[in-house]
């Protein structure tokens, strides 16, 4: 079997506010080249690492905003995110938790930092991604899973070496909690020290490891620190990864929607004319309500 190598190693880059609650760094799309349609069935890879928020009465966060088009998953590793959207979806994201929606038709969100989370602050960590949707699925109905972290299939590693949530697609076996429109493997890799895990993709899937805490060597050769992402090319199937030290990892992978990418704002259709059929639904009112 052939080996997936290395394509590049990606700092952070300097981070910006979304709304006034999630300091991110944009690692889909960036300036490495890490576009939609090179990174393909993901959209974007919105990283807020660690940061510590002080106390507030009042909730930070990112007010009423539409999506449509594609999916929004939301990973939380440290802090809580309460939300809402105007197709009834909505709840409290907790540490080790997942959202997963669907926006599809068109959708109305808004997410804040949790209330009595927000009163004490504390250290902040997420991952958003955006996952997009093929054409024949762009206009389905909105859903919406919330994926407790106690819900999430856990893969025991040998040799002591860590474990593995599967939270969605298949590792070994293992089916992952989140269905998908198209296939999608995302792991949460969490390995002591000198542990190993290998992984297996077909070739032409699109793959990234997001170093969320500790260090890793890739194939015994590329070193991947704290905070950065290692986009692997698509030259082979698999690879393995080892901890420096006590590490977690996000492991994604996922199968090109070989379709054209029209995408402005908070919209990603297909063409032109859609995008602006997109705006025209919104500003009609075709996402519903939903108050701030």
């Amino acid at each position: 079997m052939k080996t997936r190598t290395v394509q590049l190693v990606a700092s952070p880059g300097q981070p910006h506010f979304v709304g006034d609650g999630f300091r991110v760094h944009n690692f889909i799309p960036s300036s490495y080249g890490m576009n939609m349609q090179r990174m393909s069935p993901f959209l974007m890879l919105d990283y807020n690492s660690t940061y510590a928020f002080p106390p507030s009465d009042k909730p930070k966060g990112v007010g009423v905003h539409p999506h449509k088009g594609f999916e929004t998953v939301t990973i939380a590793y440290k802090g809580k995110v309460a939300h809402h959207d105007s197709s009834g979806g909505g709840g409290i994201i907790g540490e080790g938790d997942i959202q997963w929606m669907t926006a599809a038709k068109g959708v109305l969100h808004k997410e804040y930092h949790e209330e009595e989370w927000s009163k004490t602050g504390g250290d902040f960590q997420m991952v958003q991604l955006w996952v997009n949707l093929p054409a024949k699925d762009k206009k389905s109905d909105p859903k919406y899973q919330a994926i407790k972290n106690a819900d999430v299939p856990l893969v025991t590693l040998p040799e002591h070496a860590g474990s593995i949530e599967v939270i969605a697609g298949d590792y070994k076996g293992t089916t992952g909690a989140a269905s998908t429109f198209t296939p999608v493997h995302l792991f949460n890799a969490k390995l002591h020290k000198g542990g190993t895990a290998d992984f297996h993709f077909p070739e032409h899937y699109n793959t990234a490891l997001l170093v969320l805490e500790g260090s890793i060597v890739v194939n015994d050769k590329e070193k991947v620190p704290t905070d950065h992402l290692a986009l692997m090319a698509n030259d082979g199937e698999a690879f393995k990864i080892e901890a420096t030290e006590d590490a977690l990892v996000l492991v994604l992978s996922g199968e090109p929607i070989n379709e054209p990418i029209a995408a402005q704002g908070p919209f990603v259709m297909n063409t032109r004319d859609e995008l602006i059929e997109a705006f025209n639904d919104f500003n009609s009112g075709k996402f519903g309500y939903l108050e701030d």
